[in-house]
């Protein structure tokens, strides 16, 4: 069974940068589309980004030029750096293959950007 683990998200003052970690078990990321998703309350969840087991990258309108993904396949972990960050990125963070159907989903981790 696959289990996804994120971490990393805390409370953060606008312009500044979180790195977010997805540590993963029971498969290897590889040979998958990796993806960061977040939710913030009341909205739908939203791609913020993904990138292939080729290594291509795809950013969310909102995040491109400030977020930037990437992967340790040795680790099995993804990453989310977080740079510029705004209030509206506030949200839960979580990780996950784009395959169908997704793996079991991870607690999340909360990223809060206030002064």
């Amino acid at each position: 069974q696959v289990q996804l683990v994120e971490s990393g998200g805390d409370l953060v003052q606008p312009g500044g940068s979180l790195r977010l970690s997805c540590a993963v078990s029971g498969r290897r990321i590889s040979d998958q589309t990796m993806v960061w998703y977040r939710q913030a309350p009341g909205n739908q969840r939203e791609l913020v980004a993904s990138i292939s087991s080729g290594g291509s990258r795809t950013y969310g309108t909102s995040v491109k030029g400030r977020f930037s993904i990437s992967r340790d396949v040795f680790k099995n972990m993804v990453y989310l750096q977080m740079n510029s960050l705004k209030p509206e990125d506030t949200a839960v963070y979580y990780c996950n293959t784009a395959s169908w159907p997704a793996w079991a989903w991870g607690q999340g981790t909360q990223v809060t950007v206030s002064s």
